[in-house]
């Protein structure tokens, strides 16, 4: 059986889409669709169901899946030895993340470690969204909520918290805000409810009533830009908002904790590239665990 062929499969089987799975194999469509049907000629049997709208596995399909997945884990084991072997971090590996922690502080870290290892390609991932580790979305993403399900390696990272801001200008030209209930009188910057993607990060709706005014933005960085421009009052990663001067932090005394946890496939944990940068970032995370939480 021509591996080539089964990793094409395998991209499908987890996209549900050969035009998907084309753009991330980097290869034509047509090439794509080609390939999957000289499989289907060589096991004699029809593996995908192929509509407008996606590909579905058929019961064989299934199967083979299994079987794929069972020997790509296996190649990944041997990669893993040998490139440890050879003592040197090498390869491609992709790390989803919230876009605040993302943006704010593995950024800078895994650019440092991307500088030093020539031979390693990072990719970071950050954006307001999840990523599926048993589709190869990512090789290590870091969650707001620890997974419940699945097979997965989970590391704790750390607490963080997250307290209300406005920019030193804004408060010096609008209402004071002395305590929770002066908020009514303010414009709350803030995520798009209906676009959140975890229910952690709902921390507007404990304000209740008191939100009569909203300016909704779907990321961290443009809710902070907001905030920053002196348009109303923001609820701001600590790590993030002590960059800048030119906030405040106000209401101390209700601030929101939450966790960030670093999850990894159990068929990747252990190659070589991944358990070294998941060592890397556990590592700097703990480091800098004073910056994550507001004193």
């Amino acid at each position: 059986m021509d591996w080539d062929k089964v990793r094409i499969f395998l991209e499908v089987a987890r996209t549900g889409q050969i035009l998907g799975a084309a753009k991330r194999l980097k290869l034509n469509h047509a090439t794509v669709a080609r390939q999957l049907t000289a499989l289907e000629k060589d096991l004699k049997t029809k593996l995908l169901n192929r509509q407008t709208t996606g590909s579905s596995l058929t019961p064989a399909g299934v199967a083979l899946l299994a079987a794929a997945e069972r020997a790509e884990s296996e190649l990944l084991r041997v990669g893993s030895q040998l490139s440890s072997a050879a003592d040197k971090v090498a390869g491609t590996v992709r790390i989803g993340a919230p876009d605040g922690l993302g943006n704010y502080f593995l950024a800078d870290k895994l650019g440092a470690f991307a500088a030093d290892n020539p031979d390693l390609v990072i990719q970071l991932v950050a954006l307001p969204r999840t990523f599926s580790l048993a589709k190869r979305e990512a090789d290590m993403v870091v969650t707001v909520e620890r997974p419940d399900e699945g097979k997965l390696m989970c590391t704790k990272l750390t607490d963080y918290t997250l307290s209300f801001y406005a920019s030193e200008a804004y408060l010096a030209r609008s209402p004071a805000i002395r305590k929770i209930g002066d908020l009514a009188d303010h414009l709350l910057i803030t995520y798009i409810h209906d676009i959140i993607f975890s229910r952690a990060l709902d921390y507007a709706s404990t304000l209740g009533d008191l939100i009569t005014r909203r300016f909704e933005c779907g990321s961290v960085i443009g809710q902070l830009e907001a905030v920053r421009a002196g348009h109303g009052v923001g609820i701001l990663h600590d790590y993030a908002a002590e960059r800048y001067p030119e906030l405040r932090r106000i209401l101390p005394a209700n601030s929101f904790t939450r966790t960030y946890w670093l999850v990894s496939h159990p068929d990747t944990h252990d190659t070589h590239r991944v358990r070294e940068i998941r060592r890397y970032i556990v590592g700097k995370v703990k480091e800098a665990r004073r910056q994550f939480i507001a004193a």
